[in-house]
């Protein structure tokens, strides 16, 4: 016959509690399931019936209130008043590896009646007990700090050789190399799409971070925040300063400046630095969210009373909607007048088509580009010959200035020498990309000039058939500012672009045979006296 005490022990309830560091343990070990069948295993023999079982695939550093499994189980407890659990775990190192809070987790069990059981280590109440248990806590804290510490000097160590240690960016992923274990590649095609972004983003053809934003989400390849298809703000301003997309590493927080890296850049680090120029710049108004397929032009024409942008709308009629561009600036005479849609782009139509050259034309700005490109070729090279003598400039006085350190005794001396050595090897690294890619390789005029004088021979037909993206590129391409437009006598003569008035200038000149004797003004002030023939 089972006494009251077996009887005490036999109606015990127990809540198992197993924990592993990482996600990747989960997932690629058995350390859960083992901890849970050995917890079984012990509750059975001490004849406990397992109510509940919280798992745990994260550290939370040494705070246990960082664990979303030992929230729950706290929780449960508080949910079951009244009633005694035992808490089993594996290891005491699964019960919180830091002293203070190891404290603190078994003051939060006593408060709620639960006591704990430990697998591999046997706990004693008693002041010799505690003292025992309070070592073993602190052991465990000891091994979790020179874990972390080992591993944070692994790290810096790699990203000192030029390897990126942390989170793969958008547009690159960790892939395994036997020269360099893990290391950033390209991931395709968001790499390429980023590549665009950004080169455009540099260049002026995306013209904000807004441009950029929508861009991003018109890709439908492209990585998505949220389920409507859209890209947080963070997100674009961190894609736009991350320096990892030049090729290179830093680390701040350890003091690591930057350094070339190891894996293959998405731009290039003049591309970067032109980037962030634009950045710190003056702000860009963000491009409206109004604009759309119905109406193109809405935010480039402008009204000829007032100057302001006109807007857009759709009206209702009898039978269907009708769409109409306007002004809707208060005190503007054309305040409010519509003007149809087909009006205002069969004008534009116009202008475009306007200004393509004709064929013989066409021919001669050929000719013009190649001529222009051998110019561009041999003041390349030029440039190359001073950007060389620059970088060895930069050298020497980073060289200088490591031997005024050497000795130095101030420290801020020698902290304001080492920011200066900081800025020099920026300079020198962007020098010394330039140098590398200032004279253009051998087929890049054709890969240039294809799609230049594409557009350069019918600009009409890319708007016409281009998306909306590509019609808005075409517009800054082609025009120098936005088209005014008259109710009364429609557009204004446009501001086109430099190669469409060197074009249109060389149409217009009229050509004459020179006389037989020159272009030299007569030096006699007697009338000259030809030959009949």
């Amino acid at each position: 016959m089972k006494t009251e005490f077996e009887k005490e022990i036999a109606a015990t309830k127990a809540i198992i509690y197993c924990r592993v560091s990482s996600t990747k343990q989960k997932i690629e070990g058995s350390g859960l399931e083992s901890q849970e069948h050995r917890c079984r295993q012990y509750a059975a023999s001490k004849g406990y019936e397992v109510e509940a079982v919280f798992p745990d695939d994260a550290s939370g550093g040494g705070d246990f209130m960082n664990r979303p499994g030992m929230v729950a189980l706290l929780s449960y407890l508080d949910a079951q008043p009244g009633k005694n659990y035992v808490i089993i775990f594996d290891d005491l190192k699964r019960f919180a590896r830091d002293t203070e809070f190891h404290i603190k987790l078994r003051r939060e069990f006593q408060l709620r009646g639960a006591r704990i059981e430990c697998l591999n280590f046997q706990l004693d109440d008693s002041p010799e007990g505690k003292f025992v248990e309070t070592i073993f806590a602190a052991q465990g804290e000891l091994e979790r700090e020179q874990n972390r510490r080992q591993v944070i000097q692994k790290m810096k160590a790699r990203v000192e050789k030029g390897y990126w240690v942390f989170s793969a960016p958008v547009g690159y992923k960790y892939s395994a190399d036997r020269a360099h274990g893990k290391i950033l590649v390209r991931d395709e095609p968001v790499a390429s799409i980023l590549t665009q972004a950004l080169e455009g983003f540099a260049s002026g053809h995306l013209q904000s971070q807004s441009e950029v934003k929508r861009f991003l989400e018109s890709k439908p390849a492209f990585p998505k925040d949220l389920p409507t298809g859209e890209i947080r703000w963070q997100r674009v301003n961190r894609i736009l300063t991350q320096l990892t997309y030049a090729g290179y590493v830093e680390a701040p927080k350890w003091d690591i400046a930057p350094r070339k890296g190891q894996h293959e850049p998405l731009i290039s680090l003049a591309t970067y630095e032109e980037i962030q120029r634009r950045l710190n710049g003056t702000a860009k108004a963000p491009a409206r969210k109004d604009i759309n397929e119905d109406f193109p032009l809405r935010g480039f024409v402008l009204c000829d009373d007032c100057g302001q942008a006109m807007t857009s709308c759709w009206s209702k009629g009898r039978s269907k909607l009708y769409p109409y561009y306007l002004c809707d600036t208060r005190g503007c005479a054309s305040n409010r007048r519509s003007i149809p849609r087909e009006r205002i782009e069969s004008g534009f139509a116009e202008i475009m088509q306007s200004l393509q050259p004709t064929g013989q034309l066409f021919a001669v700005a050929k000719a013009m580009f190649r001529d222009a490109w051998a110019m561009r070729l041999s003041e390349a090279r030029n440039d190359k010959a001073m950007l060389t003598r620059q970088l060895k400039e930069a050298e020497a006085q980073i060289d200088t200035l490591l031997e005024r350190i050497v000795e130095a005794e101030n420290a801020s001396v020698i902290k304001a020498y080492e920011a200066k050595i900081a800025k020099l090897e920026r300079e020198k690294a962007v020098l010394a990309e330039r140098v590398d890619e200032i004279v253009p390789p051998k087929g890049r005029l054709e890969e240039f000039i294809e799609p230049v004088l594409e557009f350069l021979s019918n600009p009409w037909n890319i708007y016409k058939n281009g998306s909306l993206a590509v019609r808005r590129t075409v517009l800054r391409l082609a025009f120098v500012e936005p088209l005014r437009y008259s109710r009364e006598e429609g557009y204004r003569t446009a501001k086109i672009t430099f190669p469409f008035k060197v074009l249109a200038d060389i149409s217009t000149q009229k050509g004459e045979m020179v006389e037989p004797r020159g272009i030299e003004p007569l030096t006699s002030c007697m009338p000259c006296k030809r030959s009949p023939s």
